[in-house]
């Protein structure tokens, strides 16, 4: 394939070739017609300065052998006589009306310039210079344009191969660097230079191989964490049914910790799907006009056993209908997920509460809390548990990732506010209908 140097090169020296051919034409013609202008003139001026000469004389145009020399050197030859017939019918009037004819004529089938003065002593004189003469005169004109278009078409060749290099090298700079991305390296970023268009194109890749790169690496996280929070239970389940199978741990102690690291193990998976389903393409949300209070009522609900059997209070707090703008069956599972959280976390005796507003759904509870600096990273996938995972009774991690990216999904926000010890609240703000004022508490 031709490369684009290349054809912008080609591109640059058809267009100076035909310009430069154009040049030449086009000065060609102008020389050529200058050339003849003046030789014309020439000649009316020579043919003016000998009838001049020959109104004084006795007998006109009878004693003309001094100025002959001249002629020669010319190679001009003239008439002096009553018969003009041979001049353009345009010249005839004019002396017809004595006055000074010029122009162009074909004597005898040679092309000739004519100057022809008007009448002396009844004769008129017409002197001729052979057009041949002219070409010994222009030439020099035209070796000089030649000269030039030589010298300008190697001055704008070698300016084509420049700009072609210039264009053309970013761009190259840019398809080995998405070479080098393809196969999985990490280029550095292609220098921002050249043209509007140029840098516009070094700058979009560049911040498409940071893009790139973070991916990566959050892919890489990701997969390293997922692979630890599934070699976690796995080595627990592993190790419990070596040792029932050496006897060495009873089968229902062992059964039971099996059967817990199991669920744990479900609700990763579970949670892994439903990023998974996220993150696809097809991923929809179908928004209505909800009752926050209903869902909250119905989370309490599902959730009512455990709470008992975890010693907390959980209850649903709303000040009456609290409209939204939401997916129903989103925001059950978004208020499952801090619902769940929240009665892991929070010690024996303790409160856990659904308040809801208008497009406002908070759950508190009186747990340990969060320090200041977790806040802004408190729904990053498994930072929490990294980061409590051996203090406390945490999930697997991804829960809240969950809710901050469905919450997101359906035009809403979430965000924490904690004490620890005294009171944390996951707050989620959703679109409410027209009618309906938001809740900024």
């Amino acid at each position: 394939m031709t490369s684009l140097r290349a054809r912008l090169f080609q591109a640059i020296a058809l267009t100076v070739v035909l310009c430069v051919g154009l040049t030449i034409a086009v000065g060609l013609v102008l020389t050529r017609r200058a050339v003849d202008d003046a030789t014309l003139k020439d000649v009316e001026h020579q043919a003016a300065l000998i009838a001049a000469r020959e109104r004084s004389a006795v007998s006109a145009y009878t004693n003309l052998h001094p100025v002959r020399p001249l002629f020669a050197q010319q190679h001009e030859t003239y008439r002096a006589g009553t018969d003009v017939s041979f001049l353009p019918e345009s010249a005839q009037q004019r002396l017809l009306l004595d006055r000074t004819a010029s122009g162009s004529v074909t004597v005898d089938g040679r092309a000739y310039f004519f100057a022809a003065e008007p009448r002396i002593q009844g004769k008129y004189f017409v002197l001729l210079r052979p057009k041949s003469v002219t070409t010994s005169g222009w030439t020099p004109f035209v070796y000089g344009l030649l000269i030039a278009a030589l010298a300008g078409g190697v001055l704008a060749a070698l300016a084509a191969l420049l700009l072609a290099r210039r264009i053309a090298r970013p761009v190259g700079r840019v398809a080995d660097a998405s070479r080098s991305l393809a196969r999985g390296l990490h280029p550095e970023p292609v220098p921002v230079e050249g043209a509007a268009e140029l840098a516009t194109l070094a700058t979009a890749f560049n911040e498409l191989a940071a893009q790139l790169a973070r991916a990566r690496e959050a892919e890489r996280n990701f997969l390293l964490s997922v692979s630890h929070e599934l070699k976690t239970p796995l080595t627990a389940i592993r190790g419990y049914a070596e040792a029932v199978q050496d006897g060495a741990i009873d089968a229902r102690e062992a059964a039971a910790t099996v059967s817990l690291e199991a669920a744990r193990l479900e609700r990763l998976v579970g949670d892994l799907l439903d990023l998974a389903r996220m993150n696809r393409t097809d991923f929809s949300v179908h928004s209505s006009e909800i009752d926050l209070a209903e869902v909250a009522d119905d989370a309490v609900r599902r959730y009512q056993p455990q709470a008992d059997a975890f010693g907390l209070s959980l209850i649903a707090v709303s000040q009456g209908p609290s409209p939204a703008v939401a997916d129903a069956d989103r925001v059950l599972q978004v208020v499952s997920n801090l619902v769940e959280n929240a009665l892991r976390l929070t010690p024996p005796g303790g409160e856990v509460r659904v308040v809801t507003a208008p497009g406002l759904l908070r759950v508190e509870d009186t747990g340990p809390g969060l320090a200041d600096d977790d806040h802004p990273r408190a729904f990053e996938r498994f930072y929490l548990h990294e980061r409590y995972g051996r203090e406390r009774a945490v999930g697997t991690g991804l829960g809240l990732a969950i809710v901050k990216e469905l919450t997101e999904a359906m035009g809403g926000t979430v965000s924490v506010e904690s004490e620890p010890g005294r009171l944390t609240a996951f707050t989620v703000r959703l679109g409410v209908p027209a009618r309906q004022p938001a809740r900024t508490a």
